[in-house]
């Protein structure tokens, strides 16, 4: 049987701290799924055909990770997926709280679908998309919290 995760996230836009935990879920799991949502709580700098654009390009070097754009639950999508777990990164104490509000909710939608969480490495702790769209309107280099692709599609975002 071939262990799927499905890897959730807005990702506007990807950072290494993602790429971290995409690749380590890949080294558990035979196959990784990185699932683009679009959060109807936050204002995407980037819009969805564009973060998987972006992610297809940065995790092309994963034998066993492909990128897809999801509408609608985590869990109807996991589900029709086949997977087997949901991968979650905690950089902090504070994102506790909310990642256990969100794991519970989703236990209760289907109890067969697994959640782990991975701790950041302490590299890419602070990192967050907001913190790099921040830095990045200013024009201050980001080239060690975003991969080169990335970098330049911020770039031209702000050029305007």
């Amino acid at each position: 049987m071939t262990r799927l995760a499905i890897c959730p996230g807005s990702f506007d836009p990807v950072t290494y701290g993602h790429i971290d935990i995409i690749q380590r879920g890949a080294q558990v799991f035979d196959h990784v799924t990185v699932a683009v949502f679009n959060n109807q709580s936050k204002s995407p700098l980037f819009n969805v055909d564009e973060r998987v654009a972006l992610l297809q390009e940065v995790t092309k070097h994963f034998d066993n990770v492909s990128v897809d754009a999801c509408n609608g639950l985590l869990m109807d999508y996991a589900e029709e997926k086949n997977a087997q777990a949901i991968i979650r990164g905690l950089r902090a104490v504070s994102d506790f709280e909310y990642e256990m509000q969100i794991t519970s909710m989703n236990r209760k939608l289907n109890q067969k679908i697994e959640t782990f969480f991975m701790m950041t490495n302490n590299q890419y702790s602070f990192l967050s998309s907001s913190i790099v769209k921040e830095v990045a309107k200013y024009r201050a280099n980001i080239s060690d919290l975003v991969p080169p692709p990335v970098e330049e599609a911020l770039k031209k975002k702000y050029e305007a």
